[in-house]
């Protein structure tokens, strides 16, 4: 049996001041050399001018026209499912996740997970290297782990972290 992979990635930040939302996508691809290959091509002949500086793609600074094109590419490949959870700032009212920025990535991201069903499959999850500390991260493992599996059949899980520019999964899920 092949393995699915996941890509989750935030938009906004964490603070309760600045962005109105935290948005948290994550994307489910079953090939993820296709990702890469539309990555690499982009970076060789369509948007060669655009992304010659760049080390990695970010939505928010992205031309509209390469927004699109990376849209309907994605939209050619088979079998990719794409979730996401928005949350809306002025609409949380408990303390402590206001004031732990790290709690509140898990909420959501827990939220997000339970809104994803597998059966039957292997995923691997790959996530920006966002929780710097070891200890954030295992927090982080252990609980959207719990709760991907409330509603899914998982046979087994892998989550990994490295920076967004590793991953081309990671720069289509931004």
């Amino acid at each position: 049996m092949m393995s699915k992979y996941m890509y989750i990635d935030e938009s906004g930040d964490l603070g309760i001041k600045g962005s109105k939302y935290l948005v948290l996508s994550a994307l489910l691809v079953d090939k993820p050399e296709y990702l890469d290959r539309i990555i690499k091509n982009m970076r060789r002949n369509k948007f060669k001018k655009q992304l010659k500086k760049a080390c990695e793609i970010k939505a928010n600074k992205s031309s509209p026209e390469l927004r699109k094109y990376m849209l309907k590419k994605l939209n050619e490949v088979k079998g990719v499912k794409i979730f996401y959870m928005v949350l809306e700032k002025k609409k949380l009212f408990s303390e402590f996740l206001k004031d732990n920025k790290h709690k509140l990535y898990n909420y959501v991201a827990g939220k997000l997970a339970q809104n994803i069903v597998l059966n039957q499959e292997d995923v691997i999850i790959k996530i920006d290297k966002s929780k710097g500390k070891h200890l954030l991260r295992k927090d982080f493992n252990e609980y959207f782990e719990k709760k991907l599996k409330m509603k899914s059949k998982i046979l087994k899980i892998g989550i990994e972290h490295s920076y967004s520019h590793c991953w081309s999964g990671l720069q289509f899920a931004d």
